[in-house]
């Protein structure tokens, strides 16, 4: 039967093509342009190397935000973001066009088998008479299936494939990026709230503080000096107030720009900064190899891969390229005949193409192919460059914010004693105005600082909890 001789024709044309060979070079993951180590600062010390790699990988990567980000309110915002923000949302049809990109590539490693129909009538002029005849043709076919000896197909499909995952990647790392940016939004908020109560509640004091001057001048117990002193410390107070005000309105206003939607103030219903604790323990001995589970540096491989193959294509494209054309069917002038065994037509026509003088051309790809794998190399050694310092910068500043945060909060307390003090001693007047005033600054200056270093502390271990990848799902 005609139907089975097609069929046998289209599994053996299936079947050569994976008998080809694939001209890429062989990919060896590139060495890591890093130290070994990780100069950890923080963390027990004593944790083999291999189980603390094991552990950072585990712990960390697959570290979802809502077991790091305990603060109810800052998880609410965070879900909002996920959920409107724009610019994920075009990472996210970026991955679903590469993976359309790849199905199509994919889709030139099998056959096209189509079928078709026809009926023709024609009126003809013929033997010096006219004639109308008919004709009914149905048949199965494929069409300039390339058979790939030389993997240029294979090469193309797995280049696709790369550069698909890669997209895949460069989403995971856009969705870490949000969640970092929209917790270090929400701690800024936090901290600018802190900030402001802190100067309002200043201000209040300054404004009983210059009262009570006045009154001490209009009695003529403190001269102008004393009074021009109070109204300078009233005045600075009065504009920090105005400044922590601005800079409310503009974190949320980024809140919105982030989430995609306007949110009610949420540092009124979640945690203070005070008791924001995201210290991110670490074992100590981290090999710099956990590096490799970010995002940014897998999509780099991802990239380095697809340009290998795209080595392994432009090689076979120095050889003969052969395609097969073959179709089966039916052809009869009558329609009740078509089906008839005698009707029977089959075409089975290969083809070859032999490149011979292409100008250079075929060089000049392979050159390009090669350089852009060159290339992919220095990108994906720049990224893991990029990851050590973001993760050692993180993991050096944990200790010594922790130390400066300490030795803040200790002058914090030491201000406010001398603050006491000097109102106590003015008010007796043993000491004169200019040193209560020296107090009211050094302990305004101090709680804000106070605050400002809590809030870099935080913020660092939200870049390091970013720098190793974590975040990436819920």
């Amino acid at each position: 039967m005609i139907h089975n001789r097609f069929q046998s024709l289209a599994l053996g044309i299936v079947a050569c093509s994976f008998f080809g060979c694939s001209l890429a070079p062989h990919y060896t993951r590139p060495e890591m342009p890093v130290p070994a180590d990780l100069a950890v600062v923080t963390g027990a010390a004593g944790v083999d190397e291999k189980d603390a790699a094991a552990a950072v990988q585990q712990d960390i990567s697959e570290t979802g935000w809502a077991a790091f980000y305990t603060d109810p309110a800052l998880q609410q915002v965070i879900g909002t973001a996920l959920a409107n923000n724009r610019d994920l949302a075009e990472t996210a049809l970026n991955v679903e066009s590469f993976q359309a990109q790849y199905r199509i590539q994919r889709s030139e490693l099998f056959p096209t088998v189509g079928a078709d129909g026809s009926w023709t009538k024609q009126r003809a002029f013929s033997g010096g008479r006219y004639g109308t005849g008919e004709m009914y043709a149905v048949g199965v076919g494929v069409t300039a299936y390339e058979l790939d000896f030389f993997g240029r197909v294979r090469n193309l499909n797995e280049e696709a494939l790369a550069q698909y995952l890669a997209q895949t990647e460069v989403h995971r790392a856009a969705v870490i990026s949000l969640v970092a940016e929209t917790a270090r939004a929400y701690l800024g908020l936090l901290a600018d709230r802190e900030l402001l109560a802190i100067s309002e509640n200043t201000l209040n004091n300054e404004r009983e503080s210059y009262g009570l001057v006045e009154q001490r001048f209009n009695g003529g117990i403190a001269n102008n000096l004393e009074l021009a002193q109070s109204r300078t410390m009233l005045e600075r107070v009065r504009g920090s107030v105005a400044q922590y005000q601005l800079q409310r309105e503009q974190d949320l206003n980024y809140l919105t720009l982030l989430t995609g939607t306007r949110l009610a103030d949420p540092s009124t219903s979640g945690q203070r900064l005070e008791e924001h604790d995201l210290t991110l323990a670490l074992p100590a001995g981290l090999p710099s190899s956990v590096l490799l589970q970010r995002p940014d540096i897998q999509a780099a491989e991802h990239q380095l891969r697809a340009a290998n193959a795209g080595i392994g294509a432009a090689r076979a494209a120095f050889f003969p390229s052969i395609r097969l054309t073959g179709n089966a069917g039916y052809m009869a002038s009558d329609f009740d005949d078509l089906f008839d065994s005698a009707t029977g037509v089959w075409l089975f026509s290969p083809s070859i193409n032999l490149p011979i003088f292409t100008g250079g051309r075929l060089q000049a790809q392979l050159d390009v192919a090669e350089l852009r794998k060159e290339a992919g190399i220095v990108r994906y050694e720049k990224a893991i460059q990029n990851a050590f310092r973001e993760v050692a910068d993180a993991l050096a500043a944990q200790k010594w914010l922790a130390e400066q945060v300490a030795a803040q909060k200790a002058y914090v307390e030491a201000s406010r004693q001398y603050y006491d003090f000097a109102v106590s001693r003015y008010k007796e007047g043993i000491d004169s105005f200019l040193t209560q005033l020296d107090a009211q600054r050094s302990l305004f200056e101090a709680r804000q600082t106070y605050v400002i270093l809590r809030l870099a502390q935080q913020n660092n271990q939200v870049n390091l909890f970013k720098a190793l990848g974590g975040g990436w799902k819920e």
